[in-house]
């Protein structure tokens, strides 16, 4: 890396990148598909601006708290969609997890939003630390479920682009690893 910037930028770059594929999935011909996938480029593209790093751009005083609204109403859509998939579930802690760090980063006073861990706290929040198992605990559960299993090479079905399920799980795993990183930076 040659600065400290470098992590943020490759953060956007992973994040926009996943944002920009999850839109693009929207146009699956399955309605579950694309409702996910509406959610996951949320995440996606928010999970980018919040990432940018202070140098380059500090956000206005408004912004954490429109994060916070805005994640908040994906929240509650997201629980409502809960009553009928556990996928959905992930979807609750993940806008849940957004919306504490933009609550936090409201709160910071401005220099704070320049550091990184471990700069003048007393350790860990606790939600910060249980965030931080979930999101290492989905991160190798969503890694494992991309290797191959040995024994399914029955006949390849041919799949749409969007409709393709490994590639979704590959961007739910990158997105994973992003809230990783941007929960330690907390």
């Amino acid at each position: 890396m040659h600065g400290p910037a470098s992590p943020g930028w490759l953060l956007v770059a992973l994040c926009a990148a996943t944002g920009a594929y999850c839109l693009l999935r929207m146009r699956s011909g399955v309605e579950e598909q694309r409702r996910a996938a509406g959610g996951e480029a949320l995440m996606g593209f928010g999970m980018a601006a919040m990432a940018v790093p202070p140098a380059a751009f500090t956000p206005p005083t408004w912004a954490w708290p429109g994060f916070a609204a805005v994640f908040g109403a994906a929240a509650l859509q997201a629980l409502w969609a809960a009553r009928t998939g556990a996928h959905h579930l992930h979807h609750l802690v993940g806008t849940g997890a957004m919306v504490y760090m933009a609550a936090v980063m409201a709160t910071a006073p401005a220099p704070a939003h320049a550091h990184g861990p471990g700069q003048g706290g007393s350790g860990i929040p606790l939600l910060t630390g249980v965030l931080l198992l979930y999101f290492t605990g989905y991160v190798l559960l969503s890694g494992v479920r991309l290797l191959p299993v040995a024994g399914a090479g029955g006949p390849a079905v041919a799949a749409a682009w969007s409709d393709r399920p490994e590639v979704a799980r590959a961007c739910r795993l990158s997105m994973g690893i992003g809230m990783l990183a941007m929960l330690l930076t907390m």
